[in-house]
């Protein structure tokens, strides 16, 4: 039986499958793929990210199913979802279409109060991000990102402490590029649903803001990580289901 391609694209924290626990199990219904974005390895050194090389990531995994198939939908969470809609731009005819949870897409709404302030606090580590240590840098990240309102679980949010992948993980979320320096634009015509978790202005603006260029929005417990949530799955389940009925309909 013929499954639909779904892509999960991650964001700044765990990576592969580790980062959708609650949709392993689609792996029963679809032809599940777990990618891991550029610079993110268990073992190699993290690289600087690289956001067109995370979109050529995701559209070779949309390319080509080995059985002569070629495309699917993509659900991408925070940073992921610039990849998602990058890819998406450039190659429209092989996203099916777009789940973006919490997308961190801030150049689309670089002119927003939230995403104006939220780029006052945070420009000013990146600009010295590369004389900081790896430690030094992700401890300031987490103070401003996270200590005034966001919850423990929020973007890219690592934890601290001396392990070899914490250590990773404090220099690749150094090595993380500002989100509102990607070349965004609309995705035309291709169906879209943004999850948030309801938490964070930053994050709701993003969803007002695709939700006026026609994307669907949900709202679902969980944080930065509504997909977590039953809720949030299911949504995310049914969105996907429901343009796939739609799409054999229309080819029947």
């Amino acid at each position: 039986m013929f499954k639909q391609r779904v892509v999960f694209v991650h964001g700044a924290g765990s990576f592969g499958a580790a980062a959708w626990p609650k949709q392993h199990g689609m792996a029963l219904n679809y032809d599940a793929l777990f990618l891991r974005r550029h610079g993110f390895d268990a073992v190699a050194d993290p690289l600087e990210s690289d956001f067109a090389a995370d979109a050529a990531i995701l559209l070779g995994a949309l390319a080509d199913d080995g059985r002569g198939e070629a495309g699917g939908h993509v659900v991408a969470h925070s940073q992921g979802a610039i990849a998602a809609m990058m890819a998406a731009v450039e190659r429209p005819d092989l996203v099916q279409s777009l789940t973006l949870v919490e997308p961190a897409c801030l150049s689309l709404t670089a002119e927003l109060p939230a995403t104006a302030a939220h780029r006052a606090l945070m420009q000013p580590l990146f600009d010295v991000r590369q004389h900081l240590g790896d430690d030094d840098f992700q401890a300031e990240y987490i103070r401003r990102a996270f200590a005034v309102s966001g919850p423990a679980d929020g973007p890219g949010a690592p934890a601290l402490g001396p392990t070899p992948e914490q250590r990773r993980e404090a220099r690749r979320l150094r090595l993380q590029a500002p989100p509102w320096e990607a070349p965004l634009q609309i995705v035309p015509g291709v169906p879209t649903l943004v999850l948030t978790g309801g938490w964070e202005p930053l994050y709701e603006e993003i969803a007002g803001y695709l939700r006026e260029t026609g994307a669907l929005h949900r709202i679902a417990a969980g944080g930065h990580r509504p997909q977590d949530s039953r809720e949030g799955d299911r949504y995310l389940r049914a969105f996907i289901a429901d343009v796939g009925r739609r799409r054999h309909a229309r080819a029947s």
